[in-house]
C-alpha cells in the first residue's frame, strides 16, 4: 500500500530512498539503469493512456467521483498503474519500482502538472540516472555537434540520453569522420561547412567521385572503364574471347558486371537464350526454320525398335522403345505375360522399357 504519512515524514523517506537508491547505482551499469528507467516511464505512460476511461468500477460513475474522488486522478488508478510496469521475472525493474513508489506518488498528485514528462522528471532530474537528450556520461555532456543535433544530425551519440557511453559518433550510411562530416566511398559532399555537411551518393560507374555525374569519377569501380571522354562506362564482359562463360552457357552483360545462363535443352552452345540461339543443335535435335526442333525417332522411315512386339515413345531428344500391352521385357525381348487379357499402354508403370532403345 502506498504511505499516507504526513509531508515531512514522506519527504524524508523520499531523501532516504534517493541515497540508498543512488549508492545501489554507483555500482551498477549507468547504461542499464537508464534503460531499465526509460522501460518503467514508457510503461507508464501506456498504462495511463490504458486507464483513461476507466472508472471505479461500481458502474455508478457519478456518485463514485461525488463520494469518493475522481478516479482520473485516484490512488486506486496510480496503483493499477504501477501493477503493471514490470514483467515478473525483471528484476531490476521491479526492485527500481518497489524503491521509488512514494516519488511516483509525490509526482501523480505533486507534480504532474508542471512536469508533465515523468522520464525528465523521475529518470534525468530526480534519479538521475539518464541524462537529457542530446547528452551522455556521468556528467552528461553534450554529443559532438551540440545536444540540439548530435553528431551533426547524420549520426548516433554512444550513450545519448544516459549516463553511460563514450559521446563517440556512429555515422548514418554515407557518412564518415568523428564528427560525422566526411562521406563515404561511393559518396561526395553535395553541401558543406563545419556544422553541416550533405553527401549525395556517387553515379553507378564511380567508386569516389567529386560530383554527380560519371565524368565525376575519381576511380571506376570494378567492372567499369574510363573512355576518351574521361568518363566511366561500363565493360562489356560478354564480348571477350575467350567468353567468361562456360562452353553450356550464354552470357547476359549488365551494367557493372555480367551472369551467365544456362542454354536451351535443344542447343549445343549458345549465344542466347531459346532454341532459335543456338550455336549447333545437341544430339536428338535438328536445325528447322532458324530453330533447333526436337527430332521424333518413332517417325523415322528408318526403325528405331526392332525387336518383336515392341512400340516406340518418343522423348525430348531421344526415345524409348517399350514392350507392347501384354508383353514384358525379359533379358531384351518382349515376352508375353500369363494374363493375356493384360491391356498396358505403352509407357504406363508395367510396361517394361528396352534400355538398350535409349539413345
Amino acid at each position: 500500500m502506498l504511505s499516507t504519512g504526513p509531508l515531512q515524514l514522506r519527504l524524508l523517506s523520499c531523501v532516504t530512498i534517493l541515497l540508498v537508491f543512488h549508492a545501489v547505482v554507483a555500482k551498477k551499469d549507468l547504461k542499464s539503469a537508464c534503460s531499465t528507467c526509460r522501460q518503467i516511464t514508457d510503461n507508464f505512460n501506456k498504462g495511463f493512456d490504458r486507464t483513461a476511461k476507466q472508472n471505479f468500477g461500481g458502474g455508478n460513475t457519478a456518485w463514485e467521483e461525488r463520494k469518493l474522488s475522481k478516479y482520473e486522478t485516484s490512488e486506486i488508478r496510480l496503483v493499477e498503474i504501477l501493477e503493471e510496469l514490470c514483467e515478473s521475472s525483471s528484476f531490476e525493474c521491479n526492485q527500481m519500482v518497489e524503491e521509488n513508489e512514494e516519488l511516483f506518488e509525490t509526482w501523480w498528485f505533486k507534480r504532474k502538472t508542471k512536469n508533465p514528462d515523468l522520464h525528465k522528471w523521475f529518470c534525468v532530474e530526480t534519479l538521475k540516472v539518464c541524462c537529457p537528450k542530446g547528452t551522455f556520461g556521468p556528467d552528461c555532456t553534450a554529443c559532438v555537434g551540440g545536444s540540439e543535433k548530435p553528431c551533426h544530425g547524420r549520426g548516433a551519440c554512444d550513450g545519448d540520453g544516459t549516463r553511460g557511453g563514450n559521446g563517440k559518433c556512429s555515422c548514418d550510411h554515407g557518412y564518415k569522420g568523428d564528427h560525422c562530416l566526411d562521406c563515404t566511398d561511393g559518396f561526395f559532399n553535395a553541401e558543406r561547412n563545419d556544422t553541416f555537411s550533405l553527401c549525395a551518393e556517387c553515379h553507378a560507374a564511380c567508386k569516389t567521385c567529386d560530383g554527380a555525374s560519371s565524368q565525376d569519377c575519381d576511380e571506376c569501380k570494378e567492372g567499369w572503364e574510363e573512355d576518351d571522354q574521361e568518363a566511366c562506362v561500363d565493360v562489356n564482359e560478354c564480348a571477350r574471347d575467350p567468353s567468361p562463360c562456360k562452353e553450356e552457357e550464354y552470357c547476359l552483360n549488365s551494367e557493372g558486371s555480367y551472369s551467365c545462363k544456362a542454354c536451351d535443352e535443344a542447343c549445343s552452345g549458345c549465344s542466347g537464350a531459346g532454341s532459335d540461339e543456338c550455336q549447333a543443335c545437341a544430339n536428338g535435335y535438328r536445325h528447322v526454320e532458324g530453330s533447333c526442333k526436337d527430332i521424333d525417332e518413332c517417325s523415322e522411315p528408318e526403325a528405331v525398335c526392332t525387336q518383336e512386339h515392341q512400340e516406340c515413345l518418343n522423348t525430348h531428344g531421344s526415345y524409348r522403345c517399350l514392350c507392347s500391352a501384354g508383353f514384358q521385357d525379359q533379358d531384351g525381348e518382349c515376352v508375353q505375360t500369363q494374363d493375356q487379357d493384360q491391356t498396358e499402354e505403352p509407357g504406363s508403370p508395367d510396361a517394361a522399357e528396352n534400355s538398350h532403345g535409349e539413345l
